[in-house]
């Protein structure tokens, strides 16, 4: 991490050069004229980040209002957290508390819709609603686990407790996502506090629940209002500022690749733990033999909206393709027919059963508008772990594989190492699959299963990927339950214990 380069300084020399890290940088004319007193400087991956005064006040500010108040938590019984998710579920149930909400969300889905910019998980809609219903009465159902001795180790005289408790403030960087405010407050059951960014398409929508549902219910059940802190800026700087305070227990950041793992880098600089929730997309492979049915409906179903663990890449053995490649066409278009649209097919290696009216020109809805844009482009097998961040029109990657093996190397290489699913009624590739594959989440059809709710009835805090490598001691779930820390606690039962 650089602070700022001289803290008596004034201004900022363009051409003035700083270490970053390993790596001499230069600052250019526009960070020189961008930079006051009191901003600072974050040198990030070789390169220089700005950070504001504004930006630092927002970002370290809500950590700091988080800090205090899960130091006053440890006060609070857990029947006071059950009845403030009852509070926060019941008025996002009331159609007149939820009223304001709706209003300020229906602001930020048009002011997003007129930028150019994707709205498909901006909406509020009644099913999302009652998702944060569902899901804030399941945390409120859930055992709080602080307190809870996990070990006992008996001595001659004297006894090793091993005992759950809070791990601290949890920072999150959110797409903008109106139910990540049930996702980030699960923390709570646990005993810890937290402090969010969300996208700035939905910070009138953030603002609005904070006034009208999260804050009184807080207040209601006697839990300190910091307990749950909005970042309350539009500025991606105020995120990185809070990413790097020092105070944060742990970082969670949900998003694109890039932007995930530059805040990664971020909170690691500043000894903060991290969580990252970027690239996504899911592989399905045909295996030998394969049902049609069975392959159909996979392909399907793994195309009904565009999240994380929707289906980004399939693999078809060369020596099926002609039977299976009509069958996931097929699939694809009925995905795109449910939606009203075309889809939009990328094909990587030798193929068969393309013909000229997948590659003619089609109209494909993405979040900018319509694009009329050939069908079907092709690939190279270095693209192969882009994700297709589609908006109404299913967009894919088609690849010919050799066999198992080879798909298997693929993903192994290329993909972001997230969801794979094998669709085979064979054992034995079965077998070989789960034990070759380097992916935390495996199946034998769709993919979309991929989800902490909808999986193991807990809201989800985030969804990781394996690219940076695996977890250690979690799953690649991580939900509000799984953050917390393990205290040591002595009881001497003689007084002469000694070593």
């Amino acid at each position: 991490m650089l602070s700022d380069p001289d803290p008596g300084a004034e201004r900022l020399a363009a051409g003035t050069r700083v270490l970053a890290g390993n790596r001499l940088v230069e600052i250019d004319a526009a960070l020189a004229d961008a930079y006051r007193p009191g901003d600072e400087l974050l040198a990030i991956d070789g390169r220089l980040v700005h950070l504001s005064a504004a930006d630092l006040d927002a970002g370290r500010g809500a950590v700091a209002r988080a800090h205090d108040a899960f130091l006053q938590l440890a006060g609070v019984t857990d029947e006071s957290i059950d009845r403030f998710f009852h509070g926060f579920a019941d008025r996002l149930a009331d159609d007149a508390a939820v009223a304001p909400i709706l209003e300020a969300n229906a602001a930020d889905v048009a002011r997003a819709r007129d930028a150019g910019r994707s709205t498909t998980r901006l909406v509020l809609s009644p099913q999302m609603r009652t998702d944060m219903v569902a899901g804030l009465r399941t945390w409120a159902a859930q055992p709080s686990g602080r307190g809870e001795i996990v070990r006992t180790i008996e001595h001659d005289g004297w006894t090793v407790e091993l005992v759950r408790a809070g791990l601290g403030v949890v920072g999150f960087v959110f797409e903008g996502r109106p139910n990540v405010f049930a996702d980030a407050c699960g923390v709570l059951r646990s005993g810890n506090t937290v402090a969010f960014r969300i996208g700035s398409d939905a910070l009138g929508t953030a603002r609005a629940i904070m006034e009208h549902a999260l804050r009184p219910a807080l207040a209601e059940a006697g839990l300190p209002l910091d307990a749950a802190s909005l970042v309350d800026s539009r500025s991606h700087g105020a995120g990185h500022a809070m990413f790097s305070d020092p105070r944060l227990a742990l970082a969670v950041a949900r998003g694109s690749g890039p932007a995930v793992a530059q805040l990664g880098a971020v909170a690691r600089q500043a000894g903060v733990a991290v969580s990252l929730h970027g690239t996504g997309g899911a592989w399905i492979v045909a295996g030998e033999p394969t049902a049609d049915t069975a392959f159909a409906d996979a392909v399907r179903w793994s195309l009904d909206r565009k999240v994380c663990n929707t289906l980004n890449t399939c693999c078809i053995p060369l020596a099926h393709a002609d039977r299976l490649v009509p069958v996931f066409l097929e699939s694809l278009d009925a995905a795109a027919a449910a939606r009203g649209t075309e889809a939009k097919l990328h094909l990587c290696g030798e193929h068969a059963a393309i013909g000229p009216d997948r590659i003619a020109q089609r109209t494909i809805i993405r979040a900018e508008g319509a694009s009329v844009e050939p069908g079907c482009e092709t690939i190279d097998e270095s693209q192969l772990g882009r994700e297709w961040e589609w908006e109404e029109s299913p967009e894919v990657t088609l690849v010919i594989v050799d066999d198992l093996d080879h798909a298997i190397d693929l993903f192994n290489a290329r993909s972001p190492r997230f969801v794979a699913s094998l669709v085979s009624s064979n054992p034995e590739e079965h077998a070989r699959f789960w034990n070759r594959i380097d992916a935390p989440f495996v199946g034998n059809g769709f993919t979309r299963w991929v989800d902490g709710q909808y999986a193991l009835d807990a809201p989800e805090l985030g969804l990781s990927n394996w690219h940076g490598g695996r977890l250690l001691a979690r799953g690649g779930i991580l939900s509000g339950d799984s953050v917390f820390t393990v205290r040591t606690r002595v009881r001497q039962t003689r007084s002469d214990v000694h070593r």
